[in-house]
């Protein structure tokens, strides 16, 4: 995995005064643009949007400085749409406008990265593989924006809209492990290289069985691999924190990678959230399986 991400830096490196195909680097990782800026949000501690700024703005430093290139011409040649934003930009960023480069004592840079394997020392991590059949998450769903730290409040309001009528009903459904209320993410938004955008998340049960479900809604999850990692702690931030291990520590280390899937999420009892039990789903295979 490592080694795909350091691939992917190659390509972005050599794209940065022109268009980055998120295919490319589909390609290039053997997984979603929308996972592999997810992975690198927490190997790098930035967003991959960020990255690709600061290093075109670091680049832009070096342009103006020894190339002789004019602001005019370094603003366009990073894709930045008017002399302005760019200046703007450069501003924020090192201190100084872009036309002061030449006259200044010191100026900033922003190295590419490179992802390494470190030892961390030897954090322990629950989970088992599972192989399910094909399932239905049926539920109430909702476009919300993508949050990666803390509760959402968009989702908390479409937990608060679900009656308790249609709990009722939706318990009735559940026949699939763990028979009570999940999350489910799904159809992220893959057209922006910023951790910015929406996706589709719906508050449900897991079920096999055959019926319309009356005003749900459903997702079809086909047979699929699963990887189940639990953790008990401050809720949410085990649990987030377990995400980060899963893309930072577990991937790199594993046979596995992820497969495009609903992400799926299980919570215990929420009364004391100093120490929530919780589990994390994500679809796998085996690396090198089509």
């Amino acid at each position: 995995m490592l080694q795909r991400m350091n691939e992917a830096l190659y390509y972005i490196e050599l794209h940065l005064n022109n268009e980055i195909d998120e295919k490319e680097l589909e390609k290039i990782t053997g997984t979603s643009i929308y996972h592999f800026r997810r992975i690198f949000s927490y190997l790098a501690g930035m967003t991959l949007g960020e990255y690709i700024r600061l290093r075109k703005l670091s680049n832009a430093t070096f342009d103006l400085l020894h190339e002789g290139m004019t602001v005019t011409e370094t603003a366009f040649k990073y894709g930045y749409e008017s002399v302005d934003g760019f200046s703007r930009a450069f501003r924020e960023w090192s201190g100084i406008s872009p036309s002061e480069v030449k006259k200044s004592n010191t100026l900033k840079a922003f190295p590419k990265l490179s992802f390494q394997l470190t030892i961390q020392g030897g954090i322990q991590m629950d989970y088992r593989i599972e192989n399910k059949e094909a399932f239905q998450i049926v539920g109430v769903s909702k476009r919300v924006p993508i949050q990666f730290e803390g509760e959402s409040d968009e989702i908390i309001k479409l937990a608060k809209s679900i009656t308790s009528e249609q709990r009722n009903q939706l318990h009735s459904y559940a026949n699939m492990e763990p028979k009570q209320v999940v999350n489910a993410s799904y159809n992220f938004d893959e057209g922006r290289m910023e951790e910015k955008g929406s996706l589709d998340h719906m508050i449900g049960v897991l079920t096999t069985k055959e019926s319309d479900f009356e005003a749900f809604d459903v997702v079809e999850v086909p047979a699929l691999t699963w990887a189940i990692f639990s953790s008990q702690g401050e809720f949410p931030k085990v649990m987030q924190e377990t995400w980060g291990k899963i893309v930072s520590e577990w991937l790199p280390s594993s046979d596995y990678e992820l497969v495009e899937a609903p992400e799926i999420s299980f919570t215990g009892d929420l009364s004391d959230r100093s120490n929530v039990y919780s589990e994390i789903w994500v679809a796998v295979k085996k690396k090198g399986e089509v």
